[in-house]
């Protein structure tokens, strides 16, 4: 059985263990398998790196984020002007990043995405060249999903590519479809596994938005 004390020790191996976070101060606390991340790093892809290293550890059922982002001297700092520029300029070298479809906003360093794009793993390219630039202190993804196909949803294609996959081939996992939208509910037995299911339900073509209602439980508990 596996205790707080536990999930603790592990979740700051699995910090220590990615080497650009190793020297990283990064406060680890737990209660009942939600894990709250505190300290301050250098850089938005640190504070991301430790949130997804925190996610995948067994034991895991919620991750809070209290990370700050303070940087080493001032030539992290850039003008908003300047990082909006080195966003686009990134887009230009993306190839999963559709040209001129994605707008930048930036304020104070803060880059808010906008826009209409046809995949979700566009989105989340689009999000993830943003987050290695210096002078990023966080990123809001509001682009949306619209594909132009008209083609109905197939629930048994989403459950058969679920059935493929070798983390969730024994999960039961139910899928939903309504008009364009994906409803995933059920039992898994880490973060990882939720993320996958919604990651495979996204490749659905015709899909415009995916719920996310699976529920992480061990099949331990986790003692005081």
């Amino acid at each position: 059985m596996k205790t707080n004390s536990d999930l603790q020790k592990d979740v700051q191996e699995a910090i220590k263990w990615e080497p650009l976070l190793s020297a990283a101060e990064i406060g680890v606390t737990v209660k009942d398998g939600v894990v709250t991340l505190t300290g301050t790093v250098d850089s938005y892809w640190k504070k991301t790196e430790a949130e997804e290293a925190a996610k995948n550890v067994a034991g895991v059922r919620a991750v809070v984020e209290k990370i700050e982002i303070k940087f080493a001297n001032n030539s992290f700092k850039k003008d908003d002007n300047d990082i909006a520029t080195e966003v686009l300029n990134a887009y230009q070298w993306n190839v999963e990043v559709p040209r001129d479809k994605v707008k930048v906003k930036v304020e104070k360093g803060w880059v808010t995405l906008e826009g209409e794009l046809e995949w979700n793993f566009q989105k989340d390219a689009a999000k993830a060249a943003v987050r290695d630039l210096l002078g990023v202190v966080g990123v809001t993804n509001n682009i949306t999903i619209k594909t132009d196909t008209q083609d109905e949803i197939e629930r048994k294609d989403i459950e058969s590519a679920l059935e493929r996959n070798w983390s969730l081939s024994d999960r039961e996992i139910k899928v939903k479809v309504s008009g364009t939208k994906v409803t995933l509910t059920g039992k898994v037995d880490s973060w990882y596994q939720k993320s996958e299911a919604a990651r495979i339900a996204w490749k659905a073509r015709g899909v415009w938005s995916v719920e996310n209602d699976l529920v992480v439980e061990y099949a331990f508990e986790l003692a005081s």
